[in-house]
């Protein structure tokens, strides 16, 4: 009965250092064992990559300032990183999930990330940041909702949909790897998936029969909110559903002014909310496409995702042709206007309730400005590879953040040109040296033959979240080949107000390797608090309790 009465107090204590932690913003967790799994999504037995046996994985969902955890498991055969793509980790660039600020989780060990979605808002996507493993899967959704004294600008949905669309090869992601490594084009993609899923039969020539198609099912009347993210390797896609009007209202944490699209071409990494409202008869289920663009349609007619849109009253199957796309295969101009159609709602609460202050722009301290070119690859010692203003980054061995809170040196440069190289392309670890809350203003400049060649834009950048932070194309395959660069943001004044601290579980390698000691697998977890550094220990006591209460 003592012994009762004791565990009895240990827990109402852990209740109440956690009612500490908790009181000031909530925790949501996550466990994420990542592995692989056989799949046929074309109807052809490959290698995927998937989160706790879902491919895709599943869907964070947070509000604006809570704290997420999530406990990676590596069962793959090499190392893996996840990157919370669109998160700005605030104070936290030590969980970006990137190689320029994270040392890889070998196989078979986990590692728990720890960040705030601090004042964020919107829809967004992560994935795995290493050895072209996004080919392969490991993506799935993130929610940011608003916080309730918060107003969302539209009406609350009815429901929230996440559709998860992107170009997808049979080979796995180790052999696109050999290709682009032997310095080859990786091809046509051999299909596009919606929610891991292939097309519906739409067209029994162009898509055998037996693939698992995706099916989004609705009530007539409603209005949802559908998240779309295109999550694949180097394909725009358009996407569309059949007799209905696609109303956007928020990009990647920013509510748009409301415009109804047919369509709304989603280049690879970009994320879009629209509100659907299912106002139409049922007579029959109606096609959800999402097609590749810009390219010769006529050879790329496969490469065409189709699901299913079915109202609960539907009277029958989807048939007949598919919903056009845009009759603009060789002319991007509609392609342009349609982007610079979005426009920002800036009368609409973020994170925040308005006002939310404002810039004057001609009196923004411009701080420092680089012209950022992409280029068609290039050969360099022998090896094809990808520029960004004439130079390919080559990742070091020593996380670039790691490197500066150890003063090694050597590690990289802080070299990186403000106009692309006039000379030869070179491989570089050359990184933008960044004035801490400076304005960096960038202008991008597109030479490469894909979306929007020619083309260029200008950008402002409010360098304020210390940190080293990443300046990457979102076409995978330019990316593994070195088209990226990193911005190192530091505080003169080193304070945890302005950055967190090295996380205790932090991984070593490279020139630090050897201070990486063997995995400790405990039956305890960590917790850490926001405010006061606070540290919990949940001992998972519950054989004990049943053990003892003998």
């Amino acid at each position: 009965m003592a012994l009762s009465r004791f565990w009895g107090l240990f827990l109402i204590h852990i209740a109440l250092l956690l009612g500490l932690c908790f009181a000031e913003d909530p925790f949501v967790f996550y466990d994420f064992e990542v592995s692989y799994i056989t799949a046929s999504p074309l109807g052809v037995p490959q290698q995927v990559i998937a989160i706790n046996n879902k491919f895709p994985g599943p869907t964070i969902n947070a509000t604006t300032n809570y704290n997420v955890v999530v406990d990676v498991r590596n069962k793959l055969d090499e190392s893996l990183l996840i990157h919370w793509s669109g998160i700005q980790q605030r104070r936290s660039s030590w969980q970006d999930g990137l190689p320029g600020t994270n040392c890889p989780i070998p196989p078979k060990w986990n590692w728990t990330y720890q960040f705030q979605v601090k004042d964020q808002i919107g829809s967004f996507f992560y994935f795995p940041s290493l050895h072209f493993q996004r080919a392969a899967g490991g993506f799935g959704g993130f929610i940011i909702n608003n916080r309730a004294i918060i107003p969302i600008p539209f009406d609350t949905p009815d429901g929230d949909i996440t559709i998860l669309i992107g170009d997808w090869y049979t080979r796995n992601h180790t052999a696109l790897r050999k290709t682009l490594d032997a310095g080859k084009d990786l091809g046509m993609p051999d299909g596009v998936l919606i929610n891991g899923k292939g097309p519906y039969r739409y067209n029994d020539t162009l898509v055998p029969d037996g693939i698992e198609y995706e099916t989004i099912n609705v009530h007539p009347g409603k209005t949802y909110r559908l998240r779309v993210h295109n999550v694949g390797v180097s394909t725009s896609l358009n996407f569309r559903i059949q007799s209905h009007n696609l109303l956007l209202a928020e990009t990647e944490g920013s509510y748009t002014v409301q415009q109804n699209y047919t369509s709304l071409d989603i280049h690879v990494g970009q994320s879009y909310s629209f509100l659907l409202t299912t106002d139409q008869n049922a007579s029959t289920d109606y096609y959800i496409v999402a097609s590749a663009r810009f390219v010769n349609e006529s050879q790329w007619k496969r490469v065409t995702g189709v699901a299913v849109l079915r109202y609960s009253n539907s009277k029958g199957k989807a048939a007949g042709p598919l919903p056009d796309s845009p009759q603009d295969e060789f002319d991007k101009t509609f392609s342009m206007n349609q982007a610079r159609s979005i426009r920002w709602n800036v009368s609409a609460s973020g994170a925040r309730p308005n006002p939310q202050g404002s810039f004057r722009y001609g009196s923004i301290n411009v701080t420092e400005v680089f012209v950022l070119k992409n280029k068609p690859s290039v050969t360099i010692d022998g090896k094809r590879r990808s520029t960004l203003s004439g130079l390919s980054f080559v990742n070091p061995a020593t996380p670039i953040r790691l490197a500066d809170q150890y003063k090694i040196k050597g590690v990289y440069k802080l070299d990186f040109p403000n106009r692309p190289l006039t000379g030869a392309p070179k491989l570089e670890t050359s990184i933008i040296n960044g004035t801490y809350r400076g304005f960096m203003e960038v202008i991008l400049q597109n030479n490469d033959t894909k979306v929007y060649p020619g083309a260029w834009t200008a950008i402002l950048i409010s360098l304020d979240n210390v940190g080293v932070w990443n300046i990457r194309t979102e076409n995978l395959d330019s990316w593994y080949l070195g088209q990226e660069t990193y911005v190192r943001v530091v505080n003169p004044e080193a304070t945890n107000k302005t950055e967190l601290p090295m996380p205790d579980n932090a991984l070593y390698c490279g020139a630090l390797s050897k201070l990486q000691k063997p995995e400790d697998i405990s039956l305890a977890t960590s917790i850490t608090c926001s405010g006061p550094k606070l540290f919990i220990t949940v001992l998972m006591i519950a054989s004990a309790l049943s053990l003892l209460s003998y």
